[in-house]
């Protein structure tokens, strides 16, 4: 494989760090800090050890699938098109990784560890658990433990609530069925058997609506107190962003939109998570 000299490779090494949930995970991550009220530089330094996490995942995936996306033809794949060198990508990665571990450290060693945790979990998915019927776990373990990660950088060490990190489990599990269904095909052809592909496209997007229903529901109700005047609105955005992507997801095909569904649910529970006190302590 080499690169394309016709695109530049910052451009080729952007796409292939899986942009999308980078930038959200990360301005999820920001916005629950700030929505805590830590200081200016905590709020920077939280978002500079998640995004360096995201993107050391995200170039590992395509570092570590690079064959399967070359064997399959996936033109969206800057490595496995040949676009960018394999080389290229898992020095990225690894430089990525090198500095997520300053930052996150940088937070204090109890978040620090937390979040090298989510981020170890994430690369086992990209290993090996991908392929296995835990595929499910990785997901739930990291975007559960990274609220707690966030309460952990703040002032006092606070924790987060066990709802909000449930959630966070339960969105992860929606992340992951909504981001798999439309590589099913082409996974089978290269070997990869997660839980989705045991169970079939169906089971996976009824269970990825389950997921991202419940957990809005928990966001929504498990707060102390009654429900905010809000959350009946937010309630009603969650279930019809569900219900679409879920659509999408059984018409089949490599449609993307469920996964971006998936990701404005959690930007909606995110933001009732924010107008709510999901920090204890």
């Amino acid at each position: 494989m080499t690169d394309n000299p016709r695109r530049p490779r910052a451009v080729d090494l952007a796409l292939a760090c899986h942009p999308a949930p980078t930038v959200a995970v990360t301005a999820f991550a920001v916005a629950m800090a700030a929505g805590a009220g830590a200081p200016g530089a905590t709020v920077a330094l939280v978002g500079a050890a998640i995004l360096t996490g995201q993107l050391s995942v995200g170039w590992s995936n395509d570092w570590i699938d690079a064959g399967r996306d070359a064997a399959v033809g996936r033109p969206d794949k800057p490595v496995g098109s040949g676009r960018l060198s394999v080389a290229a990508v898992r020095t990225a990665a690894l430089s990525a990784t090198v500095a997520c571990v300053v930052l996150s450290l940088a937070l204090g060693w109890r978040a620090g560890l937390v979040h090298l945790a989510t981020v170890a979990s994430a690369w086992a998915y990209n290993a090996r658990l991908k392929s296995t019927v835990w595929s499910w776990a990785p997901y739930a373990f990291s975007f559960g433990f990274l609220p707690l990660a966030i309460a952990l950088a703040l002032p006092g060490a606070p924790v987060a609530a066990w709802w909000a990190m449930a959630a966070g489990a339960l969105l992860g599990v929606g992340a992951h069925g909504a981001n798999v269904i439309p590589d099913l095909q082409d996974d089978h052809a290269t070997g990869v058997r997660g839980l989705p592909h045991r169970v079939g496209g169906t089971a996976t997007s009824i269970g990825t609506a389950v997921a991202l229903l419940s957990a809005t529901g928990l966001v929504v109700l498990a707060p102390a107190g009654p429900p905010r005047a809000a959350a009946a609105g937010a309630l009603v955005l969650a279930v019809g962003l569900t219900i679409a992507g879920t659509v999408l997801a059984l018409g089949g095909g490599r449609n993307r939109l469920p996964f971006l569904f998936a990701i404005a649910v959690a930007a909606v529970d995110v933001v009732l998570l924010v107008l709510s006190d999901w920090v204890v302590g």
